[in-house]
């Protein structure tokens, strides 16, 4: 038994909402893949170099997911050092 009801509550929370806010940011990529720019088409099709057994390299654009999850996971580190630091606890 915890001797604070509220606690158990706020794990919920603190579990819950990243969770969904990263099953939203997946559903947002499988719409739009890429950040889009006047070249994006032409360098998603552009090879910049052939590999044996038919490997080829291309200069894609940067996926938009993967940046929203990176500046997430970077807002995320900085709001959970800050509010441990006003509440005192200890990391």
């Amino acid at each position: 038994m915890r001797f604070f009801a509220l606690l158990g509550f706020q794990h919920v929370l603190l579990f819950l909402f990243p969770t969904l806010v990263f099953i939203l940011l997946f559903l947002l990529a499988l719409g739009h893949v890429h950040l889009s720019t006047k070249d994006s088409e032409e360098r998603k099709v552009r090879v910049l170099h052939s590999y044996p057994e038919g490997l080829e390299a291309r200069d894609a654009p940067f996926p938009l997911a993967l940046l929203l999850i990176i500046i997430g996971f970077l807002i995320w580190a900085f709001a959970y050092a800050v509010g441990t630091g006003i509440l005192g606890v200890r990391i």
